[in-house]
């Protein structure tokens, strides 16, 4: 039987509050006048009252021995009784009546048979993709709701569930044993023998978890990975059953024991099993995607702790190659001093693009450029001190080493460091 508590079937639960008092049970003037008129008695008014809310509240009639104290002591309250008066015990033909009485108020025409069918009809439908008992009987139950039918007891629809649930299920279970062969059989067999030296079977040893996403754990987990392979095709023997079942299948098969799957039927045994090794394959490559990302996420880090180590064995030379670089604008500018046409006359202060002829004297848009004291042009002064404070700072060929080393890990591509840290050391030889 189905737990109540992990369906949506309406009921008293613990504790009445207040607030739910006021809403759902307090009687109108209307309502109070019209029970009044049913009965003569104050106890049979009560009862009448007490039937009444509680339909309106539960779409159905609880017994009134289910009615919480709150609940009646609430209505005879606001009934304006005295705490004498009790609920009591009602005659079968008396509370048939009552019944009568509240559905004929309420417009509600109760009829078993179409009530049932109603559900039948909502529950064989979900049965097809579901398989939770709770849930099936959720769904009737909102069938039921929305149609505005009289809930009928939750037994009547455990019952029902129970049953029409045991016939797709065996169609289910018939159309996947069918697919699987003999030699498949076999091998499914085999996983519930138990091995007498270490008392389990590889049924059992198929639920262990997978381990730390070391790399020795990450090649268990692969040859794990292909032994489920190698058991069954397991798509094309659930081809067509849905997801929800098959988990349910699963979720049946690991909870089994080995020595209660023997006692199983063959259609539904194998149905189970093929089930929970079709999670597993699925898990299992989660896993194995779980672990691989583990693992390039600690290459990744290396990686980046790789370049942040080379930046700082750089950090010298960088500095040491900027200050070179700060010689070489500094001596450019000094060359260009004197070469300055500021104080020159107004002919000569025309500027254009200075470009340097074979003999190194420079020109500005076709006329000559003014030479220095000893007779060198502006460039040739230039190259020569800027040639003295690159041999100062080391010499060309060692700048140019520095450089490229320095450069090669200035910006944040760390990914060509990885290589060193990758799975190449932990392949095995084929």
């Amino acid at each position: 039987m189905a737990s109540i508590d992990r369906t949506a079937y309406p009921r008293f639960r613990g504790t009445v509050t207040a607030r739910e008092l006021v809403e759902s049970f307090t009687p109108t003037a209307d309502e109070v006048g019209w029970a009044r008129g049913k009965t003569t008695a104050d106890q049979t008014f009560l009862v009448l009252v007490i039937r009444l809310k509680c339909y309106q509240r539960m779409r159905y009639f609880p017994g009134l021995d289910e009615v919480p104290d709150a609940v009646a002591g609430h209505i005879r309250t606001a009934l304006g009784l005295p705490d004498s008066v009790a609920v009591g015990v009602e005659a079968v033909r008396s509370a048939a009546r009552y019944r009568d009485y509240v559905r004929e108020r309420l417009g509600v025409e109760y009829d078993a048979a179409d009530v049932r069918g109603i559900a039948e009809t909502a529950i064989r439908a979900a049965a097809a993709t579901k398989d939770n008992p709770a849930d099936l009987i959720n769904v009737a139950l909102e069938e039921l709701l929305e149609s505005g039918r009289e809930l009928p007891g939750y037994t009547t629809l455990d019952r029902m569930v129970a049953k029409i649930r045991a016939e797709v299920n065996r169609d289910v279970f018939a159309t996947v044993a069918g697919r699987i062969t003999p030699g498949q059989r076999a091998r499914l067999t085999e996983l519930l023998v138990v091995d007498p030296s270490s008392r389990r079977s590889r049924f059992d040893r198929l639920k262990d978890p997978a381990k730390a996403a070391t790399i020795g754990k990450f090649k268990v987990r692969l040859a794990h990975l292909a032994d489920l392979d190698a058991l069954g095709p397991t798509d094309a023997w659930l081809q067509g059953v849905p997801p929800g079942k098959i988990s349910h299948f699963a979720g049946e098969a690991r909870v089994t024991d080995v020595a209660d799957f023997v006692k199983i039927g063959d259609e539904k045994r194998f149905t189970l099993l093929a089930s929970f090794i079709h999670v597993l394959r699925t898990s299992a490559r989660d896993e194995v995607t779980e672990m691989f990302c583990k693992r390039m996420a600690v290459i990744h880090k290396k990686g980046r702790a790789r370049l942040e180590a080379l930046r700082e064995e750089h950090r010298a030379e960088s500095e040491r190659l900027l200050e070179v670089f700060g010689d070489v604008l500094a001596a450019v500018r000094e060359a260009a001093e004197p070469a300055d046409t500021a104080n020159a006359p107004d002919a000569e202060k025309d500027t254009g693009t200075a470009t340097i002829d074979a003999t190194g004297s420079g020109t500005v848009d076709g006329a000559v450029e003014p030479a220095a004291e000893d007779g060198r042009s502006a460039a040739a002064r230039t190259g020569e001190m800027v040639l003295a404070a690159l041999t100062a700072g080391g010499g060309i060929a060692a700048l140019s080493a520095s450089h490229e080393a320095v450069a090669a890990h200035h910006g944040n591509n760390y990914l060509p460091l990885c290589e060193q840290y990758s799975f190449r050391g932990w392949r095995t030889p084929a």
